[in-house]
């Protein structure tokens, strides 16, 4: 977990899953250099926002990534400065102009020891639905590879639920590439675009809905007059 962390009601549980797709769904993802490049600024923003990434993948016209971080109210100005600095990239290099994202990030929260390995395999397993490989683990630009078989980078944090899967980092690296290739439909339908938090009771009824983002409860009463708790059900 970040080192920097703010109280909320739901420290050391809550997790990110966030996203974003490019207009019209372009490719703006070109190839190594630009994922390389975009990695780089992940792994800036990081450190700049105490953010642990414990999943990720980064497709030619979009990416998603699972993370933690140190102050849950700092999000949109990590995932928009994420944004404008690949915006900011891409039209130097590639001569675009205008609007590179079709909108608003979605963000979902999810609860860690619940959600996050499934999240995970949501994420990695995204170049197979799209039929770019035919193993997660095939595709250059995910996590898949660190869980996989212990190819580490600049910016994937272990997940502390990876410790289930063996008792040693061989069997650990084994068993998860059984668990990436298992395909539950029904899961992943949890984690498509929705932002509906999942997580148990306890988990979501700790969330308020601000701006139509959710955040953890703080103390005291939720900032504005028109943000409401969200109920066990997931609505605002």
């Amino acid at each position: 977990m970040p080192a920097r962390t703010r109280r909320n009601k739901l420290k050391g549980s809550l997790v990110f899953h966030a996203s974003n797709r490019s207009c019209n769904d372009m490719v703006i993802f070109h190839g190594e250099d630009d994922c390389r490049h975009f990695v780089n600024l992940l792994s800036a923003y990081c450190e700049r926002f105490c953010i642990a990434i414990y999943h990720w993948v980064i497709m030619p016209s979009h990416f998603r990534i699972a993370f933690e971080i140190a102050d849950p109210r700092e999000t949109s100005c990590f995932m928009a400065g994420l944004n404008r600095a690949y915006t900011h990239y891409h039209h130097n290099h590639h001569g675009s102009t205008g609007y590179l994202w079709q909108g608003r990030f979605a963000l979902q929260p999810i609860q860690k020891e619940n959600y996050l390995l499934s999240c995970g395999r949501y994420i990695e397993r995204n170049p197979v639905r799209a039929n770019l490989v035919q193993e997660a683990h095939e595709y250059h630009y995910s996590s898949a590879k660190f869980y996989c078989f212990g190819i580490r980078d600049i910016i994937t944090r272990e997940n502390p639920m990876f410790e289930k899967f063996g008792i040693d980092i061989g069997k650990r690296n084994e068993n998860y590439r059984k668990f990436l290739c298992y395909s539950n439909p029904e899961e992943e339908k949890l984690f498509g675009n929705s932002a509906t938090p999942l997580g148990d009771v306890y988990f979501t009824k700790r969330l308020w809905c601000i701006n139509g983002r959710y955040m953890p409860q703080g103390r005291g009463r939720a900032p504005g007059t028109n943000n409401r708790i969200i109920s066990s059900r997931g609505v605002c």
